[in-house]
């Protein structure tokens, strides 16, 4: 006996055979369930999902609240679901703000992805802008990860020379202990000199000026500034960092004599609240400094010699780099006998500084924490000096225009 096959419910097919009705959704099976909402036709769960919208959802809304009338949650699954929403809410913004704020163009894009090097004149002119206006509202900082100065870590205190100043062959840390506190910490510790440090006598007849104790703060701060500004990573820009140097140290700079710590600090400080560095936070990023000069005192002759040998190298490779530019391209007439002068000081300070006692160093290191609110004081009235001298004249060129 032949089926009956129609194609809906409200066929009237006269005959005594088994009526099989076809899929409502895909016309090509025969049907086997029935939709509890709309009573449509469907032969499998594909067909069901696709066969209306509305039926699927609020099926699946009903069985979901139903689900949750049954549940009863603790205060930990609550807690639980509120932070996957805070944290789901802060990744959406997250993915908003960085569309938001990117400008470059497609063609930028795929060099990037795809590896290519980028440089400042590939960009166009808007994405010009943006990198310029990155750069003066330090946003570009919040990219780079804070430099910790190798003075401040524990190796800085394991420092080892010999009698003639070199750098001893130090034995390699237990792996506990570079597990502990990192490999990377006894990398970044500056070497000391390769060979041996001549006496004072034999690089001149005459006897060290008494000066030098200030001279060496003042090299000291224009050493851990240059750090500080070029984030431990001098090596970057040789040429920029003894520009720097220079521009901040009296001594190697101008070939200066100051004769008391304040007078050393109070022009270092002046230097870094210029316009040139104001983005690194004036004055009060210029007294952090001098705490790392006094840290850096407190560590005594090793670590002073090691931090004047890295001061030594930077100056000669500075002057490499000033070698190789072409004259037009020179960032400072002049600039490579600057930096021989100024090396050839530094190396006199270093030997200088081998040669004196351990307990010097506390010593100034206390007069150097001693000045610091002198220092301070003075760069805050200097600035008002100058801030009613600059108000003084607009008023009398304002008087004179009248």
């Amino acid at each position: 006996m032949a089926d009956t096959i129609v194609t809906s419910v409200k066929s009237s097919t006269p005959s005594s055979n088994p009526i099989r009705i076809i899929c409502h959704v895909c016309q090509k099976q025969f049907s086997q369930y029935t939709c509890p909402r709309c009573n449509s036709r469907y032969c499998s769960l594909q067909c069901y999902k696709s066969h209306s919208l509305r039926c699927t959802e609020s099926f699946m809304k009903e069985n979901v609240v139903q689900e949750l009338q049954q549940m009863q949650p603790d205060e930990q699954t609550k807690n639980k679901m509120l932070d996957i929403l805070k944290r789901f809410n802060a990744e959406e913004e997250m993915d908003e703000d960085s569309f938001a704020d990117s400008t470059l163009s497609e063609e930028t894009m795929e060099k990037l992805l795809s590896g290519q090097e980028i440089s400042f004149d590939d960009l166009s002119l808007e994405e010009k802008k943006q990198f310029h206006r990155a750069i003066a509202y330090g946003e570009l900082t919040k990219m780079i990860k804070p430099w910790d100065p190798w003075w401040s870590k524990p190796s800085a205190r394991k420092i080892r020379l010999s009698k003639e100043g070199t750098q001893l062959v130090q034995p390699l840390p237990k792996q506990e202990l570079l597990d502990e506190i990192g490999s990377e910490e006894f990398s970044e510790v500056p070497l000391g000199p390769e060979t041996p440090l001549p006496p004072l006598s034999r690089l001149s007849s005459r006897e060290p000026s008494p000066l030098l104790t200030v001279h060496v703060v003042d090299v000291l701060y224009s050493y851990c500034f240059t750090l500080r500004l070029y984030n431990g990573d001098w090596r970057s820009d040789a040429l920029g960092s003894v520009t720097v140097v220079l521009s901040v140290s009296s001594v190697l700079g101008q070939g200066a004599q100051p004769e008391t710590v304040l007078e050393a600090l109070s022009h270092c400080l002046e230097q870094v609240c210029c316009p040139a560095y104001r983005h690194m936070g004036g004055l009060q990023f210029g007294l952090g400094v001098i705490e790392d000069v006094i840290s850096l005192l407190n560590l005594g002759t090793p670590a002073l010699v090691c931090a004047l040998c890295d001061m030594h190298r930077l100056m000669q490779e500075g002057e490499k780099e000033a070698k190789s530019e072409r004259p037009r391209k020179s960032r400072r007439d002049g600039i490579r006998s600057a930096i021989k002068l100024a090396e050839r000081k530094i190396y006199f300070i270093m030997c200088w500084v081998h040669e004196q006692p351990e307990e010097a160093w506390s010593s100034i290191a206390a007069i150097v924490r001693a000045e610091k609110p002198s220092a301070m004081e003075f760069q805050w009235s200097n600035k008002t000096e100058k801030l009613n001298n600059k108000a003084e004249a607009k008023s009398k060129s304002l008087i004179q225009e009248i």
